[in-house]
């Protein structure tokens, strides 16, 4: 075999590689988010999901696009008495699990054993006293919804 037609194979295996990783990649940028449950607990609801947007500009893309429809489907926000309200959209990873582990989330809402998952926080919006929205992207920044429909980016303190 000559060495150039084994330049050639690597070449193609390289090619052949790097079309595989690149559409691999726009699969897990383009799954839809999948919603598996939504628990509500007074003005606090947790929305657990699969194939959540990976930046913090998807995942507020997200809600702005899906916002109207968590409200009619699932009834969220659920504002307290005096507005206030927080959604966490939580990984549901590998499903629901019993209690036994320090610091998952369970439900007690469900009547099963299996009512609790690992705490992984991915994301949340909330109000303010002023009605303004906030979302915190967790391993991410902070961010204001302004009066214009702006996006800008804050340091909590």
């Amino acid at each position: 075999m000559s060495i150039r037609s084994m330049d050639m194979r690597v070449k193609l295996v390289l090619l052949v590689t790097a079309g595989v990783l690149i559409g691999y990649a726009f699969w897990l940028l383009l799954r839809p988010v999948e919603i598996v449950a939504v628990n509500q607990r007074n003005n606090f609801s947790a929305v657990l999901v699969k194939s959540f947007p990976l930046t913090d500009q998807g995942k507020i893309s997200w809600w702005l696009k899906n916002k109207d429809m968590l409200k009619i489907r699932y009834g969220i926000p659920k504002p307290a008495s005096y507005g206030s309200f927080t959604i966490t959209f939580w990984l549901f990873g590998d499903g629901y699990k019993e209690e036994g582990k320090y610091d998952r989330l369970c439900f007690d809402d469900m009547d099963t054993k299996l009512n609790c998952i690992e705490k992984h926080a991915f994301f949340s919006v909330n109000n303010d006293s002023r009605n303004r929205i906030h979302f915190t992207a967790y391993g991410g920044g902070k961010y204001l919804l302004k009066e214009n429909g702006e996006v800008v980016s804050y340091e909590y303190r």
